[in-house]
């Protein structure tokens, strides 16, 4: 089977996911998606023409984010109409999808050029056009009743609850998530990935990360208020029936105790990412170096009612598949959706913390849903040069109780 590069990658500063306050707020979603498309042509000297296919996550495909956003944002950047574009959604854990599937296509022989990304606008999701009206299985009753699925940080203290783990622990790595991202910041390690993104008039939007908190402190945190404790009694959508009502279908006999909030919590942020995937033939006729190759992609299941434990067995496929162990994977990216999730596979594996999200996670940076995947990818991939290591794993929890899983090597 052929091998599938990874030539390069990039994407935008996150900015804070907020009508009014956040920078890329009033952009367009397909000028945000073309403004990482442009700058990865440009970088690589792409001849877009010969772009087999754009395969593009974004979760919320509605109004703006609708109408197959990788193609639209292809078409805006100026790409060849010959470039094709498809937009998928498998929640968070889409900007890995898209990865593995643009890398199975060229380790098929299928495709020669491949970009991969995604974008998410979390301040139009969070808008009233663009908010959910019902929940996560549509308002299928017969579904719900097999499967209650309830807000993403519900289940996030439900696992908490189940597993001992603490609030303090959760903000112990809510910090230090804050803590490495500064020194991320400060010592310029997100530099050859970033692009500055401009306004439709070339003014300047956004070139720096504007989500971080940096004088975030465990006593900062411990003052929070828990944030998903009320919506224990909300209705869950129109139907009336309340989260606290679903999640005791499902644990009737669980207390949960509530501990994540604002400050464990991913960033709610706009952003965008790319990355270029190439076959051997296609690095060597264009004079590209590829900087890693993607060995082995996986995806699994777990409990829709919990969402967010995926990621264990995911990863444990992954080593699995590819012959390894835990021991020869070098650094790992585990999205931190929410505390709960990085802390339970830190502690599951035995992991040394510091070969974890050692850039700072979403907790810091935020977490634009349908790019996060990809840009884990990126950031992994400039981490292992910066160390000079070899390999790593991303994976993440995504919607329904799934999780992707990712390894690449370094070369």
């Amino acid at each position: 089977m052929a091998e599938a590069y990874i030539v390069d990658h990039c994407r935008t500063p996150r900015g804070i996911g907020k009508v009014g306050k956040g920078a890329l707020a009033d952009m367009h979603p397909q000028h945000l998606g073309a403004a990482v498309l442009s700058a990865l042509r440009d970088r690589n000297n792409l001849d877009t023409a010969k772009v087999d296919d754009i395969i593009w996550g974004t979760s919320n495909q509605t109004g703006s984010q609708g109408g197959d956003l990788g193609r639209m944002s292809a078409l805006d950047a100026g790409y060849d109409v010959r470039a094709s574009g498809v937009t998928l959604d498998r929640f968070c854990g889409s900007g890995l999808t898209v990865a593995a599937l643009g890398a199975s296509t060229v380790m098929a022989g299928w495709q020669d050029v491949v970009i991969a990304g995604g974008c998410e606008m979390m301040s139009y999701s969070f808008s009233p056009e663009g908010r959910r009206k019902v929940g996560l299985d549509g308002g299928n009753m017969r579904l719900r009743d097999l499967h209650p699925q309830v807000a993403q940080g519900v289940c996030a203290d439900a696992i908490a609850s189940i597993e001992g783990i603490s609030r303090l622990a959760t903000e112990e790595l809510a910090v230090e998530s804050q803590r490495r991202a500064a020194q991320s910041l400060a010592d310029g390690r997100f530099e050859k990935s970033l692009v500055k993104v401009y306004k439709a008039d070339g003014t300047l939007a956004l070139d720096h990360e504007e989500f971080p908190r940096p004088q975030t402190t465990l006593e900062t945190l411990a003052a929070l208020k828990p944030s998903f404790e009320a919506m224990m009694d909300f209705p869950l959508d129109e139907t009336g029936a309340t989260h606290g009502e679903l999640i005791r279908r499902a644990y009737p006999d669980l207390k949960i105790e509530h501990i994540h909030h604002a400050g464990n919590s991913s960033g709610v942020v706009d952003g965008a990412a790319a990355i270029l995937v190439a076959s051997k033939e296609a690095c060597e006729a264009n004079g590209w170096k590829p900087r890693a190759k993607i060995t082995t992609a996986v995806n699994i299941g777990d409990s829709p009612e919990l969402m967010l434990n995926a990621p264990v067995p995911a990863a444990r496929k992954a080593l699995e598949r590819a012959g390894l162990t835990p021991d020869d994977i070098d650094l790992w990216e585990v999205n931190e959706a929410f505390a709960v999730v990085a802390e339970k596979f830190i502690r599951d594996f035995k992991l040394d913390r510091d070969k974890v999200n050692v850039c700072g996670g979403s907790i810091a940076l935020g977490h634009p849903i349908g790019a996060t995947g990809a840009i884990l990818i990126g950031t992994l991939i400039d981490e292992l040069e910066r160390q000079d290591k070899h390999r790593g794993l991303v994976t993440m929890c995504a919607a329904g109780g799934m999780a992707p899983a990712l390894i690449i090597e370094r070369l």
